[in-house]
C-alpha cells in the first residue's frame, strides 16, 4: 500500500489549524508518562513542531530561547515518544503522553521539571539529579 504523502499533510494541516494558537502561533504542550500520569514537563509547540510531532511520533517543541525546533533528546538522548496526543476543550493547550526514553524530562537531569516544591519554610528542591546535566549536554550547556 502506496502513502499518498499530499493527503498525509493535508490531513495534518488540518489537524493543526484545529488548534487555537496565542498571538505568537504558540501553544503550551504538557507532556505526561503514559503508564504512570505523572506530569513531566511543559514547553510550547507551533505549527510546524505540533505536525512534526505528529509525523515522527516523538515529541518536538518549539524553542522560544533559540527560535528553532527541538527534538526532545536529541543532545541528551531523552526522547519522548509519543502514545497519545490531545487537545483541551478549548483548543488552547495540548497534552502528550509519552514514553519517556531513560526516565529523565528535565535538562537538571531529574525525572521531571516539577521539583521544587512549597513548604511551610518556602521553596524546596524535592527530588534528587538522576543524571548530570554536564554528561548529557556537555559542560558549555544553557
Amino acid at each position: 500500500m502506496e502513502v499518498d504523502e499530499e493527503a498525509a499533510m493535508r490531513d495534518i494541516s488540518t489537524l493543526t489549524d484545529s488548534v487555537s494558537w496565542n498571538e505568537k502561533g504558540l501553544v503550551p504542550a504538557i507532556a505526561q508518562d503514559w503508564q504512570t500520569g505523572e506530569v513531566l514537563m511543559l514547553a510550547w509547540m507551533n505549527a510546524q513542531a505540533l505536525a512534526c510531532t505528529i509525523e515522527e511520533q516523538r515529541a518536538v517543541y518549539w524553542s522560544r530561547s533559540r527560535g528553532k525546533l527541538w527534538r526532545k533528546g536529541e543532545e541528551s538522548g531523552n526522547v519522548q515518544h509519543l502514545k497519545d496526543l490531545r487537545i483541551d476543550c478549548d483548543a488552547d493547550t495540548i497534552l502528550m503522553k509519552v514514553e519517556q526514553v531513560g526516565g529523565i524530562a528535565c535538562h537538571t537531569g531529574r525525572a521531571n521539571c516539577f521539583f521544587t516544591q512549597l513548604d511551610e519554610t518556602g521553596w524546596q528542591v524535592c527530588a534528587d539529579v538522576k543524571r548530570d546535566p554536564d554528561e548529557m549536554y556537555g559542560k558549555n550547556h544553557e
